[in-house]
């Protein structure tokens, strides 16, 4: 396999209120922008070590039951599934944060130690008041005008197998060192994508474990390292990559935490596009080659064309769902195809 050499490109003296996300996703490939975050108290108390982030973090304990993976020494801190693919390699728990935490602190040093995970928290919900002290204030009118979903990430020396997110995202590291491997969307299949359920986290991840990628079982991920990108982030370090770009996720040190902002500029009554590719399996997978490549030309006309294409040459009255779509008008898309799906 060809070392992964590419790194990727670093922004310095970036500023959370000038910062412009429309250029970043004009330029379609991720970013590092460099000691962004480096006035957050909470990356001056992990300077001190783990217990002082720790005793500063449980500050804001909610009292709420946090979600928490577990896996045994065993996986290597990797999340992802079982050996048959049907089950996964971990156990999911509620508990306490603050319990979780001092679990965290007292494992650190002991080399049989659980992999422990607590990903994607909404920090409103179950850390109220972190948000003001550990989040960055975006001036940016597309961050204002479609505010990010702010979540926290804990845990030890884990890894998040290679997946990708639907929405752009801004992963701010504050404690501890994080490695992001990533791939552009096309390398999707050379990424060998594992079952679509269950998911470790909602996402389907890359069957190929990037400590020891096996060739013969994965050729093709020759290829993808290839146009892979390595970024290294230092506490008050923030990565942007685009949404649909695929990545794996490697907490370095002994106790990790990260806040990430994940948005998508469209409006609320889109509906997913993974709705779409299910229907997809469903209506189109399985026919004659002939007919899917007719198929492929009607949907390169009416979906991935211009906006405007379909409707430009049709009376503004008749152009029904071509149009511009609003809330009322999705309302009735969404219902023609929930009728037709129910026949």
């Amino acid at each position: 396999m060809p070392a992964i050499t590419r790194r990727t490109r670093v922004i310095e003296g970036a500023d959370a209120g000038s910062l412009s996300v429309a250029d970043l996703i004009a330029d379609g490939r991720p970013a590092i922008l460099r000691g962004i975050a480096r006035d957050v108290p909470l990356v001056a108390a992990g300077r001190e070590g783990p217990a002082a982030a720790i005793a500063w973090l449980k500050q804001f304990d909610g009292g709420r039951a946090v979600t928490a993976y577990i896996g045994d020494p065993a996986i290597g801190g990797r999340f992802g599934y079982g050996d048959d693919c049907t089950t996964l390699n971990f156990a999911r728990e509620r508990g306490s944060l603050s319990g979780y935490l001092d679990q965290l602190l007292a494992s650190i040093g002991d080399p049989d130690a659980p992999s422990t995970y607590i990903g994607s928290t909404d920090i409103d919900q179950y850390l109220p008041g972190l948000r003001a002290q550990a989040a960055l204030d975006f001036g940016d009118p597309v961050l204002v005008e479609n505010p990010p979903v702010v979540s926290i990430w804990i845990g030890n020396r884990t890894t998040a197998a290679t997946h990708y997110d639907m929405s752009n995202n801004l992963a701010c590291c504050l404690v501890g060192r994080r490695r992001f491997t990533l791939f552009p969307p096309e390398q999707v299949a050379n990424l060998y994508p594992g079952p679509l359920e269950p998911t470790p986290g909602g996402q389907v991840v890359s069957m190929v474990d990037l400590r020891a990628p096996d060739l013969q079982r994965y050729p093709g991920f020759a290829e993808a390292a290839g146009h892979a990108e390595i970024a290294d982030l230092e506490p008050g370090d923030l990565l942007f990559y685009p949404a649909l770009w695929w990545h794996n996720v490697e907490a370095l040190d002994a106790f990790n935490v990260m806040v990430n902002y994940w948005w998508n500029a469209v409006p609320r009554f889109m509906d997913t596009p993974m709705n779409t590719l299910l229907h997809g399996l469903l209506s189109l997978r399985d026919r004659p080659d002939h007919e899917k490549q007719a198929w492929r030309a009607m949907f390169d006309y009416y979906v991935f064309g211009r906006a405007d294409q379909a409707a430009e040459h049709l009376p503004e009255p008749a152009r029904g769902p071509l149009a511009p779509l609003d809330a009322i008008a999705a309302r009735r898309l969404r219902a023609q195809v929930l009728q037709r799906i129910n026949r």
